[in-house]
């Protein structure tokens, strides 16, 4: 993946550039409901500092940042009640995986089952 580009949507987001109904946020982790949910809940979890995937964030991410996002992660599940029931946390990463925003984030989906996590063809 490239260079962090600093106009991709998340990092407007995190500027105050675009509106977002923030469910969550601490020193390391913004969370806002994902525009197009897959889920009855479905958010998207993303660190405050400037990375484009998950192997940027794991290998460039300070050890305080990467515990900080991980525990945020678990704190947004047990705010939307999921943690009890279930629920999936996924990040894609690059273009074979469908990454459409260059900023690592995850989504948390859940609130029922979710089923087999790809489709096989």
């Amino acid at each position: 993946m490239s260079a962090y580009d600093k106009s991709n949507v998340f990092a407007r987001i995190l500027r105050g550039e675009i509106p977002a109904k923030i469910i969550y946020e601490d020193d390391y982790a913004l969370a806002f409901p994902d525009i197009a949910p897959q889920a009855p809940v479905h958010v998207l979890i993303i660190p405050k500092g400037p990375y484009t995937s998950f192997d940027d964030f794991s290998t460039s991410a300070t050890d305080a940042e990467i515990i900080g996002f991980n525990r945020a992660v678990v704190a947004v599940a047990h705010k939307l009640g999921v943690h009890e029931s279930g629920y999936r946390v996924l990040s894609n990463v690059g273009v074979h995986s469908g990454q459409e925003v260059p900023h690592y984030h995850v989504h948390l989906c859940g609130g029922a089952p979710l089923g087999p996590l790809l489709s096989k063809s």
